[in-house]
């Protein structure tokens, strides 16, 4: 996991801070002077060898100083910390939809496997998987905002929170991740119906409901609680396209317009939030399936008795 992120940070800012002169005309703008660049650069200690410019970048990345924007004028950090809340609460807000969602129709179709039900949910799998975030967001603005007139076109929130702005946003990223994780949970919860035990369950007796709650969900939600947390990564470059979308001021809105005027700051900071929060999601994941599968434990085997 540091290993990870220290590689990612290096990339990031070998990429974006490599080259000094660049850097002092994205902060300074094209029109300054070479005096006036070779000024701020001393100012600055962009003299100093790469590594070490690297070692402070990265030690006060950790101390909580990212910076000052080149474009907001303002602390990264300040900046930041709003806009990843209500990033958080649109992933959020979705994912309370995509997974139960997901879920039921994943089961749903496993159980009765072959049957009309699992061919619908299929096909609805497949199609909405298959869109683009921006097209499903044209189509659903199209229909409840042009057409019914129900949802308003954007998610500026500018007038307070407002539920109704959400539906939107929420809509197109339950669209493509809902249809993903049933189609894992089918395909999970089909292999466990026709196991050994699921079957001896059914001889004894025991109803389909008592099987698939007692026996068969715990084992059938491995592949798919794995698939949901590895959805949370996805969410942050899905909710880029959506915010843009729909004017709605998040983590993905202030990255976009952090590249398109050069942030560098800003840029640097959100791709290592974004790195951070991939990591501790797969950390998460590999500690649930750990849970979820009782054949794999993080204990180490404790040795027999009289063993050297």
């Amino acid at each position: 996991m540091v290993l990870t992120m220290l590689a990612v940070s290096l990339l990031v800012f070998a990429v974006l801070e490599l080259n000094v002169d660049d850097v002092a005309v994205k902060v300074l703008g094209q029109f300054s002077t070479a005096d006036q660049r070779q000024a701020w650069l001393r100012e600055n200690g962009y003299t100093a060898p790469f590594l070490f410019r690297y070692l402070h970048w990265l030690w006060a990345f950790i101390t909580g100083h990212w910076g000052t924007s080149t474009y907001y004028r303002e602390d990264v950090l300040t900046l930041l910390a709003p806009r990843l809340a209500a990033s958080g609460l649109l992933a959020g807000t979705a994912l309370l939809v995509i997974v139960p969602v997901g879920l039921v129709m994943g089961v749903i179709a496993g159980v009765r496997e072959g049957s009309v039900v699992d061919r619908l949910v299929s096909v609805f799998a497949i199609v909405t998987t298959s869109i683009p975030e921006f097209a499903s967001a044209v189509f659903l603005t199209a229909l409840f905002v042009f057409w019914l007139g129900w949802l308003p076109g954007v998610s500026t929130m500018a007038d307070g929170f407002h539920l109704r702005e959400l539906v939107l946003p929420v809509g197109v990223l339950t669209l493509y991740s809902a249809g993903y994780i049933a189609r894992m949970t089918r395909s999970s919860m089909a292999t466990v119906m026709q196991s050994p035990y699921i079957r001896t369950a059914r001889l004894k007796g025991n109803s389909l409901m008592r099987v698939i709650v007692r026996h068969a969900l715990r084992n059938a939600l491995i592949t798919p609680v794995t698939v949901i947390m590895l959805q949370i990564p996805w969410l942050l470059s899905g909710v880029i396209v959506v915010e843009v979308f729909f004017a709605y001021q998040g983590f993905g809105t202030l990255l976009y317009q952090a590249a398109l005027n050069t942030d560098i700051y800003l840029i640097e900071a959100c791709t290592m939030v974004s790195v951070v929060v991939v990591v501790l999601t797969q950390v998460a994941s590999d500690l649930l399936y750990a849970w979820l599968n009782p054949r794999m434990s993080f204990k180490a085997a404790e040795r027999p008795a009289g063993a050297k």
